[in-house]
Order: C-alpha cells, then structure tokens, then sequence
C-alpha cells in the first residue's frame, strides 16, 4: 500500500484524470483508483469528498444530480476546460518531480536489493 502522505498532493491529478474519461459520481471513482493502482492506493471517502470540494471550489470540476433507477440522485462530477489545463500543468510538474527525485534515489535500493 501507498502512504497518503506520499501521494496526497497528486490526488486531484488522479481524480481529474479519471473525469476525463466520463462524468463519474465518488464510489465509481474510489473503486478505480484502486482497480487501476492494483490496490496499492485505497482513497479515503473523507480526502475524496474534500478533493471534490476543492476541485468545484477552484472551477476544475462542476457536480450534477442524476436520478437513479431505484428513485436515489446521485452526484456526479465532470472536469472542465480550467481542470483540463490544470490536470496539463500537475502532470508536467510531475514529469520534473520525478526527474528530481530520480537523481535522490539508488537503484540497489528502489529494486530491494542490499
């Protein structure tokens, strides 16, 4: 399993990603984080539904209500054109992230050799 902290500021990016495929309502969301992530990382309901709140607070994503078959809404989430390019410009900055914590890490070490 990941750390949150590891990965809590890549959340949104992961959220935002899943939005471009198609408007996805939080369980469907949580159970592909952790379908896609092989189970390594399991989202908490609580930091999904406060990156909701951040996301339509900054404009990246709007909600909206579709009733169900069985007579329960359902809140779903699509990105907009300000997440798109937001979702641009955290998925360059993770390409330097990575470039910079790449030369911090020894191989030996990553691949759990001594």
């Amino acid at each position: 399993m990941i750390s949150s902290d590891v990965i809590r500021g890549y959340n949104d990016t992961i959220i935002l990603y899943l939005l471009l495929e198609k408007p996805s309502y939080g369980y469907e969301i949580s159970k592909r984080i952790k379908e896609l992530s092989d189970g390594k990382y399991v989202i908490k309901e609580t930091t999904l539904y406060s990156a909701f709140n951040r996301l339509l607070k900054k404009g990246y994503i709007e909600s909206f209500h579709q009733q169900q078959t069985f007579g329960k809404k359902r809140t779903y989430y699509n990105i907009t054109e300000t997440g798109l390019e937001y979702y641009q410009e955290k998925c360059y900055e993770w390409e330097l992230t990575k470039e910079v914590i790449n030369q911090f890490i020894k191989e030996d070490f990553a691949n759990g050799d001594d």
